[in-house]
């Protein structure tokens, strides 16, 4: 026997060559993204994060449709009363036919979802649980439905940064040359402006030419507020993927992609910006608690939503006021809160989680 056929492999049959094909199409290969979704539902503080977020957005998202006491009824008579602890004889009286059905104007969907309430339960409401504030308000009510605010507020500013900052700093490091220091000069330009003073100002011109901003933009202090916050969280996010373009647009796979025809629209969208998610989706959750904060700050100093409306920011306000020597209704200021620092711990530990899940540094064990 030759040296030659001893080093032979031996050929495998027809039936083998089959097989080994039906497995290979068996085989799917798993993106970065899938790992990561598996790492982050491994991740136990992470999964209760998401469920809490999740409660807390359905039950803002619903709030009109819950039997919930009305947020702007008032009870002078009763005054502040301390929450109902779950021992007490009070307890037992879970539900009573008090509701009122005073609201502030709703739009069509919620206005749809409150006369589905009206249908479901009537009268009827949950007794308030959490205490009342110096009103006679209930803060349970009150607590639910200033979460639509603080997350609305939260959202639209996550959204704006996602649009319009992702899109600003990829066409600036893309492009480079004289568009991209002209665009990162107009971010710089934004940067210098004294954020609080131009919420003072902005609000001070809606109070003063309220009348007419309503009638012909439909724009209410609200409205001006959302869109000052959206307007000036994108900045960041804008200096941020504009790095990672920066140092993306010489990769190999950019002048594969450019040697194989690719346009640079083509290369942009399927290449570069799939490519910056990761550190967009984790900047994306340090933005919203940063912007709660901030809504709730404003919300503090009475920039921020107006009365009737009603913030966790504004809540706050309201239960900082009625601490006095006197009167120590702890519960006022201790529940919104609560509800603050718990979102915000929320938001920070998906965030950790989500960077940890799509960094290729970390040593995860699939």
């Amino acid at each position: 026997m030759s040296t030659r056929s001893l080093w032979r492999w031996p050929r495998p049959s027809q039936t083998d060559e089959a097989e080994l094909l039906a497995r290979a199409a068996r085989a799917q290969g798993t993106s970065l993204f899938a790992m990561a979704r598996r790492r982050i539902w491994r991740d136990i503080p992470a999964r209760i994060a998401l469920l809490g977020l999740s409660v807390l957005a359905l039950l803002a998202l619903l709030a009109p449709l819950l039997p919930l006491a009305s947020p702007i009824s008032l009870d002078l008579a009763r005054g502040a009363s301390a929450p109902v602890a779950p021992w007490s004889a009070d307890w037992r009286g879970l539900w009573n036919e008090q509701y009122t059905g005073e609201h502030w104007q709703y739009g069509r969907v919620d206005q749809a979802l409150h006369e589905l309430r009206i249908e479901l339960f009537g009268k009827r409401q949950l007794a308030p649980l959490l205490g009342t504030d110096s009103k006679g308000r209930d803060l349970l009510a009150r607590t639910v439905f200033g979460s639509r605010t603080s997350l609305s507020a939260a959202l639209l500013a996550a959204l704006t940064s996602l649009l319009i900052g992702v899109g600003w700093g990829a066409i600036a490091g893309f492009v480079g040359g004289r568009l991209d220091n002209l665009m990162m000069r107009f971010v710089d330009l934004l940067y210098s402006l004294p954020f609080v003073f131009l919420v003072i100002f902005l609000v001070t011109i809606v109070a003063e030419y309220r009348s007419e901003l309503e009638a012909g933009l439909g724009l209410d202090r609200e409205s001006v507020f959302f869109i000052v916050l959206g307007c000036f969280y994108w900045l960041t996010m804008a200096r941020i993927v504009r790095a990672q373009v920066l140092s993306l647009r010489t990769r190999e796979f950019v002048t594969a992609a450019r040697s194989l025809g690719a346009s640079d629209t083509r290369i942009l969208l399927t290449h570069i910006v799939p490519n910056t998610l990761p550190v967009v989706l984790v900047y994306l959750c340090l933005t919203v608690p940063s912007v709660m904060l901030f809504e709730a700050f404003l919300s503090f100093l009475g920039l921020g939503v107006e009365p009737p409306r009603v913030s966790w920011g504004l809540l706050a306000a309201e239960g900082a006021e009625a601490l006095t020597p006197l009167s120590l209704d702890v519960w006022l200021i201790l529940v919104p809160s609560l509800c603050i620092a718990l979102t915000l711990l929320a938001m920070n530990v998906i965030g950790d989680s989500i960077r940890d899940a799509l960094d290729p540094r970390m040593v995860n064990k699939e």
